[in-house]
Order: structure tokens, then C-alpha cells, then sequence
């Protein structure tokens, strides 16, 4: 559990310090703000397209491999926007921005891997301690903006890449940390100590779409966890380029980004800890009524910076307590023997709602603004809602 933790706190830095430019970059790059949320559009694709390989490289080798080859890959990605910033490629920031979203799949694994050797009465719980574990990092990443692109300019590399760079040095210490300290491994150590599971390897047997087809419960706890992710990525990611267009500065955006993404982990033991008492589905209808605060909030106030703030927060909260409660609630639905291959394809599928999200969000603001967009994703979490109510 230590070493997880450390591992997302140096993930989370290079996460936070990326995120709060990342749309400001490519708007520069391309020359429209219409093409901002590609940025978190190819971090959550990237994300995606991660999840079930590294899911898959989790079952036949361990936890560590996975982990380590996910932050070295994100590393790379870093390296490769900073490379195309500087040659005005714009079709080079955006796949390299695809290839860190690998930053973001390992992440979210890293949650998954906390529950590999916990009891019934200790999932929450433990699941959300690593949550927790992020938000040293990823409220201190934003607020290296106006610093980190200090220092890039002062070694002559382009504007707003001073995160990335962060980015790819925090990203290589967590690849350190996993392949030094995650020994020995959890999910190794899990499968065999269960009863026929001799090796992480077996798990490849039984297919993951046909869990989620036949398990209720797993489908409509990959429902909540999709659907929050897809409002909270596509609010949060035209943020930055909202409040810059109304004068926001650099550092006022940092602000803002750092309160988010301290709604996002800060609370989550709380939110554990609410799991384990009063049961996944209830903290996963407490998460849809945050993000409503949250949207109702921005589309009432978006012309004002701090309500803005305020609904960011609220926006963090909600999707924290969707996500601990949904990742909980998918971790005890499925057996041992096929859940790290679940675990990989609801990843999949919540990082590509959160890419069609990112990728919507753009166009909708450049047509109807922030307020309309807000009004946008209103039906996006009664959907949510009513597929958790629609059984009860």
C-alpha cells in the first residue's frame, strides 16, 4: 500500500502539472480553441487504449511490470509533446498526448491493485486510500504551471510545456518506485493463495464482455463510473480555456484546476469509508447529486471565476465518490479469476466516454459556452441516475 501510494503521488504530479496546459498547448498550437479539448480527449483515448493491455500484462506477469511499463510509457509521451510544441506539429502533441494518457490507465490499475489482498469489510476502504494517495501530487502539479514554464523557457523549450517536463521526470521516479518496491506482488501474492488460481496467467480465461453481459451488478457499476468520468472530463477540460477567455491568468487557473482535482482524491477515504457502511449504490446516487450542484452551479454563474472555482470542486467531489463507489462495487461483483480483466475493460470503456466527452465539449462551448455546455451534460447524469434507480 506504500508503495502504491507513493507511485500515484509522482503519477499524480505529472498528471496535475500537464492537465492545466494541456488544452491551453494545443489551442496554441492549432491557432482555435475549437481543437482545446483534444487535449483531455487524447489523454482519456490514450487512457483507453492502455487499459485492457496493461489489464492483460497485470494477469499473465503481475502488477509491477504493468505499472513500471505504464509510467515509462507516459514518460515518453511527455517527451514527444514537449518535441512537437517546439515544431508547431500539432498532429505530434496530440498523439503524444494519447501516449501519456498510458499515465492515466496506470493510475486508475493502481486502485484496482489495492483491492488485490483486501477482506469484503476493507475494499472501500482500501480502494480509496490510493485514490487519496493522488491528491499530494495532482494539487501540486497545477500549481507548478507558472514555474515549470519558467523554466522551460529559460532552457529555450516552447510556452505552456514547462508541466510536461515536470511530467516526464515525475512519471520516471514512479516507474522506479514501482519496480523496486512492489515486491512482492499483490496480485501474484492474491492468486496464489486462492484456491485455483495458481498464477496471475489463469486469469485470461472467461471473457470480460461476457461477465459484464451476464453480471448486473459489474454492468451497472461500469455504467456509474463511465458516466461520471464523460461529465467530469468533458466540464473540467474547457475550464482552463472559459476562464482564460474571460482574463483568467495562468496562476488563477492553477488555482482552480488544483481545488478540482482536491475534489477528486482529498475526500475519497470519506467516500470509502461511506462504501464499506452504507454499500456502493447509494454513495454512487450521493455522486450524481455532487455533479448536479456542480453543473447547476456553472450554468447559473459562468460568467463569474469564483462559482466557476466552486463548481469544479463540487464537479471533483462527485466524480470521487462515483468512482470509489463503482470501482468498489466492481471489484466485489466479479470473482478473482476474471477480474483484473474486467477491471481492464471498465477502464476501457470509462476513458473512451470520457474521450467522446473531451471531444464534444469543444464544439459545444465554441457554440453555446460554458453555461450551455453545463446545461448539455444535465442529461448525461439523469441518464446516470435512472439506470441506477431503474432496479430499486
Amino acid at each position: 500500500m506504500r508503495i502504491l501510494a507513493t507511485g500515484q503521488v509522482l503519477s499524480g504530479v505529472g498528471t496535475g502539472a500537464a492537465v492545466s496546459t494541456g488544452a491551453l498547448l494545443v489551442s496554441s498550437v492549432t491557432g482555435s480553441s475549437a481543437w482545446s479539448g483534444m487535449a483531455s480527449t487524447a489523454n482519456t483515448l490514450g487512457a483507453a487504449l492502455a487499459a485492457v493491455p496493461l489489464a492483460v500484462l497485470a494477469q499473465r506477469h503481475g502488477r509491477r511490470p504493468s505499472l513500471t511499463g505504464g509510467a515509462v510509457a507516459a514518460a515518453a509521451g511527455a517527451a514527444l509533446v514537449v518535441l512537437g510544441a517546439g515544431s508547431r506539429a500539432a498532429w505530434l502533441v496530440v498523439a503524444a498526448m494519447i501516449v501519456m494518457g498510458t499515465g492515466t490507465a496506470l493510475s486508475f490499475q493502481a486502485r484496482f491493485a489495492a483491492t488485490d489482498l483486501s477482506t469484503d469489510t476493507t475494499r472501500g476502504k482500501d480502494l480509496s486510500l490510493v485514490v487519496w494517495a493522488t491528491t499530494v501530487g495532482a494539487v501540486a502539479g497545477p500549481n507548478l504551471t507558472t514555474v515549470s514554464d519558467t523554466f522551460a523557457r529559460s532552457l529555450g523549450l516552447p510556452e505552456l510545456t514547462g508541466g510536461f517536463v515536470i511530467a516526464a521526470i515525475a512519471q520516471l521516479a514512479g516507474a522506479l518506485v514501482y519496480f523496486a518496491g512492489l515486491r512482492p506482488d499483490p496480485l501474484v501474492v492474491a492468486c496464489t493463495a486462492q484456491a485455483g488460481v495458481a498464477e496471475p496467467g489463469n486469469q485470461l480465461r472467461g471473457g470480460a464482455w461476457r461477465v459484464l453481459a451476464s453480471n448486473v451488478a459489474a454492468r451497472r457499476a461500469v455504467l456509474a463510473v463511465a458516466g461520471s468520468h464523460a461529465v467530469m472530463v468533458a466540464l473540467m477540460s474547457m475550464a482552463p480555456v472559459h476562464l482564460t477567455d474571460h482574463g483568467g491568468s495562468l496562476t488563477s487557473v492553477g488555482v482552480t484546476i488544483s481545488l478540482h482535482v482536491a475534489g477528486m482524491f482529498a475526500l475519497s477515504p470519506v467516500f470509502g469509508a461511506l462504501v464499506d457502511r452504507l454499500g456502493a449504490t447509494r454513495v454512487i446516487l450521493i455522486g450524481q447529486g455532487l455533479l448536479l450542484l456542480a453543473l447547476a452551479t456553472a450554468f447559473f454563474s459562468a460568467d463569474r471565476q469564483s462559482l466557476v472555482t466552486f463548481s469544479l470542486l463540487f464537479l471533483g467531489l462527485g466524480w470521487s465518490a462515483a468512482t470509489v463507489a463503482g470501482s468498489t462495487r466492481l471489484s466485489e461483483a466479479v470473482e478473482l479469476s476474471r477480474r483484473t480483466k474486467v477491471q481492464g475493460t471498465s477502464d476501457l470503456l470509462m476513458n473512451l466516454a470520457g474521450a467522446v466527452g473531451g471531444a464534444a465539449a469543444g464544439p459545444i462551448l465554441a457554440q453555446v459556452g460554458f453555461d450551455g455546455l453545463a446545461g448539455v451534460l444535465v442529461i448525461v447524469v439523469l441518464g446516470v441516475v435512472a439506470g441506477q434507480l431503474r432496479r430499486g
